[in-house]
């Protein structure tokens, strides 16, 4: 279950700020811990990047989620730009194509407790990512 979703396009620099800042007012909202907040402002600032940059620009969808036990918070990164032609490259520990906080997508992947990637070339790239409180 899902609630307040706040969109921001993710099209200039500020945008990525902008995400940033979002992320770390819900984060603080559902009381995430000042630890998890941090990992998930990371992550997502590195996944804003990588949608500004190698995406094309695109949006980040930002809500509040619940489940049976506990609260978090789902962020999703999409934009239409040229895809990932290798995803498992793309995943792999230290691979970078340059320009990013050098996390690369399997760095924000172990911010994260969850996290799902759908790319097809020429497609475009969707990232959701999950962060629950403890």
């Amino acid at each position: 279950m899902n609630d307040d979703v706040q969109r921001l396009p993710v099209v200039t620099d500020q945008d990525v700020v902008r995400v940033r800042q979002l992320v770390r007012t819900v984060a603080v909202a559902v009381k995430l811990s000042l630890v998890d907040q941090t990992k998930l402002v990371t992550a997502a600032s590195e996944l804003a990047r990588n949608t500004l940059v190698y995406g094309g620009g695109g949006e980040a969808e930002v809500s509040r989620v619940h489940n049976d036990r506990r609260a978090g918070i789902r962020i999703v990164f999409a934009d239409q730009g040229p895809g990932i032609a290798d995803l498992d490259l793309a995943l792999t520990d230290g691979y970078t194509t340059g320009g990013g906080l050098g996390l690369g997508l399997s760095g924000a992947r172990r911010l994260v407790d969850e996290f799902e990637i759908e790319t097809e070339p020429g497609k475009g790239t969707t990232i959701t990512v999950v962060k629950w409180c403890r």
